[in-house]
């Protein structure tokens, strides 16, 4: 079960309030390049303007993190969970879990897809996975890898998992702190087709967090799931065209 946590409502509402207007600068840094002519920050999947949005987002939250927990006398590590008698036992149910929730999600975006096409708004791709399938240089692949798997895994489950869930959860309202933090979870993403899986995924992350008490456990599942993806998008090509050559043989 999740213990006590000493966050207080002031410093979380500062927290919140830091990033949103650092998201917000960041926003209007991208229109006014957009506007400006600048080719990498050209929509739908500019490369400057996702770097932009991914850093005064999930970036910023690295920094506030620290702050965050000066304010509650608690360290980076403890916090994030990289230290207590738990660890193995974390990382273990994070790779059980995983294994879990990617064909759920993925059988779940299918459905997702399937039914508001059929409802006339076929969902786009989000920005983010456009660009990654996309992308040309190398250095553009390997910062967005390194988002993927680290920058916002963490920052993402700190927010969501570590610092609101309990916040919530601890003011009374539990029905609150499952279902309403996590569809926020599932719709900061802006992605018609993965808003089901999301939301189911955020429900299993945090109740991996609930059965572990380790912040750690939902961050590496969170990053093992993102791996898994990316993998999937960078084999996607290459296994089609495999399909294509092979696949009347299997008929």
């Amino acid at each position: 079960m999740l213990s006590v946590r000493p966050w207080r409502g002031d410093a979380v509402a500062q927290f919140i309030a830091m990033q949103l207007l650092c998201f917000c600068f960041g926003l209007l840094a991208v229109g006014v390049l957009q506007k400006a002519g600048f080719s990498a920050f050209k929509p739908p999947a500019g490369a400057g303007g996702v770097l932009v949005i991914t850093l005064a987002f999930q970036g910023v939250t690295w920094l506030l993190i620290p702050f965050f927990l000066r304010q509650h006398g608690t360290g980076f590590l403890e916090a994030l969970g990289f230290r207590g008698p738990r660890l193995t036992q974390a990382i273990l149910a994070a790779m059980a879990m995983t294994l879990f929730i990617l064909p759920v999600a993925w059988w779940l975006q299918g459905i997702s897809i399937g039914i508001w096409t059929r409802l006339g708004w076929p969902p786009e791709e989000e920005t983010a996975v456009a660009l990654i399938a996309g992308a040309q240089s190398l250095w553009l692949r390997i910062y967005l890898a390194f988002f993927a798997i680290i920058l916002a895994p963490v920052a993402e489950e700190f927010i969501f998992r570590g610092m609101l869930y309990p916040l919530v959860k601890q003011l009374g309202s539990r029905r609150c702190a499952w279902f309403g933090v996590n569809a926020i979870f599932a719709l900061v993403h802006l992605d018609l087709g993965a808003l089901v899986p999301l939301f189911v995924l955020a429900l299993a992350l945090t109740w991996l967090y609930e059965r572990t008490d380790n912040l750690l456990a939902p961050i590496a599942a969170h990053s093992l799931f993102n791996t898994a993806n990316l993998a999937l998008l960078h084999f996607q090509d290459p296994l089609d065209r495999l399909l294509q050559k092979f696949g009347p043989a299997f008929h």
